[in-house]
């Protein structure tokens, strides 16, 4: 069965290229991102791992941290990052996993069950469903699930968007409409009342429907 929002992030302890982690210790009490990579020498993996390492500070700030993860061996990914480096400006500032049998991408529920774990011959093609974020909050439960097709980079603004939006819900009994950013209204949650929300919110809010209640950002 897949992992699903709100299930624990299993635990592994694995090989990176910031040494062996314990994955539940290295997240310590904040929050977390896993995405994973089908191969090393990827071209769509590449500009997503440089895109990365330049939003680190983003993640930093939000008290998030991120790791990669990739079939391939330790050795492979030190090469990989000087190519990234070269090609997008920007050194692999995160640790990297390297999953050279495929536990945690079976862990994970990357792959079918019944996955053939040899890495003789495996071409990216082959671990195509390696192609997911995680986002774990600091319970080590799930948030968030992606799979991305192998053509299409993963937008990691969007990524922080949400990691945003979930935060901020995390701490206040709100939610956030289509198309959120930083800043903009949120929505009263039906489970606070009017009554709740005067309280909450003293200087109003606007009601589009009763059930519909849009309010000013809580700081």
């Amino acid at each position: 069965m897949s992992l699903r929002i709100n299930d624990q992030a299993p635990n592994f302890s694995a090989e990176t290229t910031e040494g062996t982690i314990d994955f539940h210790a290295w997240l310590g009490d904040g929050w977390g991102i896993l995405f994973s990579h089908p191969k090393d020498y990827t071209p769509v993996c590449t500009t997503e791992l440089g895109y990365v390492a330049k939003l680190k500070p983003e993640f930093e700030k939000r008290n998030c941290k991120v790791i990669g993860l990739s079939i391939d061996p330790v050795e492979n990914h030190a090469g990989w990052a000087n190519d990234i480096e070269e090609t997008q400006g920007t050194k692999v500032n995160f640790p990297m996993i390297a999953d050279t049998d495929l536990k945690v991408a079976l862990l994970y529920n990357m792959f079918p069950a019944d996955e053939n774990v040899g890495m003789e011959n495996r071409t990216a093609m082959t671990n195509a469903t390696v192609r997911t974020v995680f986002i774990i909050g600091p319970d080590k439960n799930i948030k968030l699930t992606m799979s991305y097709p192998m053509t299409t980079g993963r937008n990691f603004d969007e990524i922080l968007r949400v990691l945003d939006s979930m935060q901020l819900t995390a701490e206040h009994k709100v939610a956030t409409p289509v198309n959120w950013k930083h800043g903009d209204d949120v929505i009263i949650v039906p489970a606070v009342t009017d009554e709740m929300a005067k309280e909450k919110y003293p200087d109003g809010w606007k009601t589009l429907k009763p059930y519909l209640r849009l309010v000013k950002q809580p700081d």
